[in-house]
């Protein structure tokens, strides 16, 4: 503060008096600790003390099959693509120190988005450096204050947080139902901008959009639509584009959001678009403007693991094997599923509470396997579950040591 300018006198504030901006999560906070306080393992703060193969590594000690990662593919020791990453570490160095829009731009990144063009077939391709900031940034950018979003109701967290970043009005429908979403379309007026915001594979239940029928739904009523297939790319359809290429809709999509941080294996977010004005997001778009881009390591592993995954039809099939089995065994074995059939590569087990779920989970990586432990509010109706993501790396032999695993712990905490 410059002497000699007088600051209006500020009330004195007591110790206790001020509000305590953290007790918004005392609920949260109670509930971490009382999970903590029976000598339970955090199931939130897992540290993997060393990553042995895209399916197993080690965790406190003890060799530990991995089923909680999104490395659906196994991308992320492939020799190729480790191979790219090295190579582009010694050539330009560990990071960029700048935006796309400045300095940011490298060969690798170009050649990144020329692999994501061919891979689907599309005119043009964007990278972001995360998949959150891909969805926060171009549903941000095409729907603002008077447009409308409609979307569904269990729709990743980026998507609803691009929705409030762009301010456009937000009217969301009930998972999956068709009619309810045509009837949010229907009282939209008629000249008002509007975006449909989709997901391939929902990412708690593991559950597939009816694509088909949502996009003919939304071009009925004049409508934008953008898909998000961060948990479909590559292994399903013919060529891994996803849900959209599975039901056949991918021409009628005008944006569809992925992630490197599944699939690919490596990290970063994505955008592709036939939409011949698209090129204007490289100047819009305030996620991608304002952020330093990915380093040159990660769009050279990126560029060779999508470009492998074009001809990987023998790991997606090899993946739908697995997910097969494991779905069955866990059905047989008494668990409840998310799905009645196996829809992806996640497979959801239902947990009777919190409790009864950290205790499962605690149970399974004593065992040696990881799972993701998914509670309220980030599961649809307040579920806990134990979310499993297979792997195109994991052998038949593992699947079965799997099914093993969960039937002792099951077992042992009484939910079989």
């Amino acid at each position: 503060m410059s002497e000699g300018i007088s600051q209006p006198d500020r009330p004195q504030v007591r110790e206790g008096d001020a509000p305590d901006l953290f007790s918004k999560f005392d609920d949260l906070i109670a509930m971490r600790e009382g999970l903590l306080a029976s000598g339970q393992e955090d199931p939130f703060n897992l540290v993997m003390e060393k990553v042995l193969s895209p399916t197993r590594a080690i965790c406190n000690g003890r060799d530990t099959i991995l089923l909680g990662t999104y490395n659906y593919m196994g991308m992320t020791f492939d020799p190729d693509v480790v191979a790219a990453g090295k190579q582009a570490l010694a050539d330009f160095g560990s990071g960029t120190t700048g935006s796309r829009v400045l300095n940011g731009t490298y060969q690798g990144h170009r050649e990144c988005e020329d692999a994501l063009r061919e891979f689907y077939a599309m005119d043009h391709a964007m990278v972001f450096s995360t998949g959150y900031q891909a969805n926060l940034g171009i549903i941000s950018t095409i729907a603002g204050k008077g447009d409308y979003i409609v979307l569904d109701i269990d729709s990743h967290a980026s998507i609803w947080d691009g929705c409030a970043m762009g301010k456009a009005e937000v009217v969301p429908f009930r998972h999956n139902d068709l009619d309810a979403m045509e009837k949010r379309l229907r009282r939209i007026p008629e000249d008002a901008g509007k975006l449909v915001v989709l997901e391939g594979v929902y990412s708690m239940l593991g559950d597939v959009a009816p694509l088909k029928e949502m996009v003919a739904i939304a071009k009925k009523y004049g409508a934008m639509v953008l898909v998000d297939e961060a948990h479909s790319m590559g292994f399903i359809g013919e060529n891994g584009r996803g849900v959209c290429e599975e039901q056949g809709v991918i021409e009628d999509v005008d944006f569809i959001i992925g992630t490197f941080s599944k699939s690919v294996g490596t990290v970063g977010g994505f955008c592709v678009s036939n939409h011949p004005k698209f090129e204007i997001m490289r100047l819009v778009c305030r996620p991608y403007v304002f952020t330093a881009s990915l380093p040159p390591s990660v769009v050279a592993t990126a560029a060779t693991s999508i470009r492998k995954l074009m001809h990987g039809g023998n790991k997606r099939a090899h993946l739908w094997e697995n997910s097969r089995r494991l779905h069955a065994g866990l059905k047989d074995l008494g668990f409840e599923l998310g799905t009645d059939e196996p829809q992806s590569a996640i497979v959801a087990v239902i947990m009777p509470d919190l409790a009864k779920g950290a205790a499962m989970w605690e149970a399974l990586l004593k065992e040696g396997l990881y799972v993701n432990l998914a509670r309220p509010p980030a599961t649809p109706a307040n579920m806990t579950l134990l979310r499993c993501s297979l792997c195109a790396e994991h052998s038949a032999e593992e699947v079965g040591t799997i099914l093993g695993m969960f039937e002792r712990a099951g077992k042992a905490v009484g939910i079989i």
